[in-house]
């Protein structure tokens, strides 16, 4: 018999060489009927494997990441199984096809050049392998084997993939009827698993991404299990397309980019408004939770950058240039400019904790193949907050932040969920500093009863990470928020605070941002609200829109009356047809349009049409006014 130990910390036992698909049956049959794949000590692996000896296991359904690619896995081999029957005298090479985030694609090397239409056609023969649910068998064979099946069949790329794999390296394939794939796996148990697909694009690859070699035609697909999931993101995408932060930045006049400074965006004068107003509410939250803001410089010498690690560990995304013959950085990151705040004067444990708030433009470089609008930048402002305290004062502080964080967040209507980035490869420090800090985060997040899942390997060189992923309008994720626990930056600068016994002490460092960056939060936004900005962030607030020009003095009277009390107004005073400039309204996506007439000049009134809104109401020019002062204060999200 051997242990097997669940998620739950349960244990149980089993036969030895017991199937996971077996044992979950044991387990629960609601369960074996959802469960795809499994994690047995970590590795994740197919039911079909057997348990040799005490394990720790984990059963992945769709909603685990695992589970998710093990599925979109098979679906990748289901098409290349498609493609072969389909075009048996095309000379069909298979190259690469693993799942990816949201879908899978498989790389192909045939003479026939596919379309759209093809698509269509794979598709079908694609379910027609669905519904066969043909069983995925794994099996184990030597170099020399594998080496002699896939040349006997022609396929190059699979003979050029075994030969760069390790000496005593396992080596296996994956049947499904007849198609067989070399393939470490995970997979599903059988092709019926995969219960709604669909082939999205063709797109050009070259093999193993190298210019230098033949192109490849890449097909991409994503995959689910019920078919109304799959409509549901399809049209997320469909969605998503509409509001494409490029797109609507252009036609809102918010920002754009130009060839003269690729990666650098230039914000329009609606640009700098929502700008202004995110970072004065910004500046207000911060000042009511505690912090003081400050201001360090955009160029720093190297000597600087060596203390902190950023040139052994991050120097490929920074830029450089020589001031008096000594070299000088562009900082890529605020931290190091906080600390030479703190410690350039003496503090005492009284001080503590310190909360030093800063909005500090950085830059990065970033691959040109890797820019996408607001959300992939080369400079981009950082709203950072470095915050000193003694070790006891850690746990208080992540509360508080995440309370911030829940603030912010709910104004622009965003909830989140939570990951932990535990210790990368390329890191500096102790084992022993590292597991401090990692279990002062995961104890906070579980103080709070905020559930949160591990990504091992993902913290920053300096320490470990709580990082927040907002979920948008449309169920888009998006990673905003972080916390940063560093117990190791204060080391290397040697800063230290005078405690209670009189005696010097090392404070604890935690790194934090709320927006990220104030330019991607911006796209973020724009896509959101779908450039239909709430009232409080909106460029222009309200439009009016005389019916003659016997109505433009009321008008203008009105425009002053509200610019005065702060309200972004303008006055539409064009020889065009009222419908005209209504629609025109509701394309600028402007919250509210006024249409004032003899009516609404006799009666001191205002003829109200809310964006998104077919009916209009008439309301007393005062009321009118009050109610947009009152969506502004609140910062109402409608």
């Amino acid at each position: 018999m051997v242990k097997i130990t669940l998620k739950d910390g349960s244990v149980r036992e089993a036969a030895e060489g017991t199937t996971l698909l077996d044992f979950v049956k044991t387990v629960s049959n609601s369960l074996a009927k959802k469960v795809l794949a499994a994690k047995l000590d970590g590795r994740t692996v197919g039911l079909a494997t057997p348990i040799e000896k005490d394990a720790a296991v984990e059963f992945l359904t769709f909603e685990d990441a695992g589970g998710r690619l093990a599925l979109r896995h098979t679906a990748s081999h289901i098409m290349a199984q498609a493609i072969q029957h389909l075009y048996p005298d095309q000379h069909v090479q298979f190259a690469i096809g693993p799942a990816i985030e949201n879908g899978f694609y498989y790389d192909i090397d045939m003479d026939r050049k596919l379309t759209e239409e093809d698509l269509k056609d794979i598709e079908k023969e694609m379910e027609r392998i669905v519904k066969q649910n043909l069983p995925l068998v794994r099996k184990e064979i030597s170099r020399a084997d594998a080496l002699r099946f896939f040349s006997d069949r022609g396929q190059s790329y699979k003979v050029e993939l075994i030969n760069g794999l390790p000496e005593g390296a396992v080596i296996s394939l994956y049947e499904q009827g007849d198609f067989i794939d070399l393939c470490a796996g995970p997979h599903v148990l059988s092709t019926g698993k995969v219960k709604a697909v669909k082939l999205q694009s063709i797109a050009g690859a070259y093999w193993r991404g190298d210019e230098h070699n033949k192109m490849l035609q890449r097909i991409y697909g994503t995959a689910f299990e019920k078919k109304e999931d799959l409509q549901a993101y399809l049209y997320m995408l469909e969605e998503a397309a509409k509001r494409d932060h490029r797109k609507l930045g252009k036609e809102l006049d918010i920002f754009s980019l130009h060839e003269e400074g690729p990666g650098f965006p230039f914000f329009h004068p609606n640009g700098m408004i929502i700008r202004n107003e995110l970072i004065n509410y910004w500046r207000e939250v911060h000042r009511r939770y505690g912090y003081q803001e400050i201001r360090t410089p955009i160029i720093m010498n190297r000597g600087l950058w060596e203390q902190s690690g950023h040139w052994d560990h991050y120097k490929e995304n920074m830029y450089f240039t020589k001031i008096d013959d000594e070299d000088y950085a562009i900082k890529p990151m605020n931290c190091p400019g906080g600390i030479l705040v703190y410690k350039s004067q003496p503090h005492s444990y009284r001080e503590l904790p310190l909360r030093l708030a800063e909005l500090g433009l950085v830059h990065r470089h970033e691959l040109s193949g890797a820019l996408h609008g607001l959300f992939r930048v080369r400079n981009f402002t950082q709203d950072d907050a470095h915050l000193f305290m003694t070790l006891d004062q850690v746990e208080g502080e992540i509360q508080k932040i995440i309370d911030l964080f829940d603030e912010v967040y709910k104004t622009f209507g965003l909830s989140y969920h939570a990951e932990l980035s535990t210790r990368p490869e390329d890191s500096m420090g102790e084992d022993e500093v590292w597991e401090k800090a990692t279990v002062a985060l995961r104890n906070a997040l579980t103080h709070r009863g905020l559930k949160y899942v591990v990504n091992e390997g993902d913290g920053a060189f300096y320490g470990p990470k709580i990082d927040f992923h907002l979920k948008d309008s449309i169920g888009r994720t998006w990673q905003c928020g972080t916390i940063q626990l560093d117990m190791l930056m204060p080391e290397k600068f040697d800063i230290h605070y005078i405690g209670e016994d009189g005696q010097r002490h090392r404070p604890v460092m935690l790194h934090r941002v709320v927006y990220g960056s104030i330019e991607r939060f911006i796209g973020i936004l724009i896509e959101n609200y779908a450039g239909a900005f709430p009232i409080w962030l909106a460029p222009i607030q309200v439009r009016i829109l005389p019916i003659t020009d016997n109505h433009r003095g009321y008008a203008d009277k009105l425009r002053e009356k509200m610019f005065a009390l702060g309200i972004r107004v303008e006055v539409d005073s064009r020889n065009e047809k009222m419908g005209y400039k209504i629609r025109e309204a509701q394309v600028k996506k402007i919250p509210y349009a006024l249409v004032v007439g003899d009516q609404e000049v006799q009666e001191n009134t205002v003829n109200v049409r809310r964006y998104g809104e077919k009916d209009s109401q008439t309301m007393r020019a005062d009321d009118f006014i009050a109610l947009v002062q009152e969506k502004i204060r609140t910062k109402a999200e409608k």
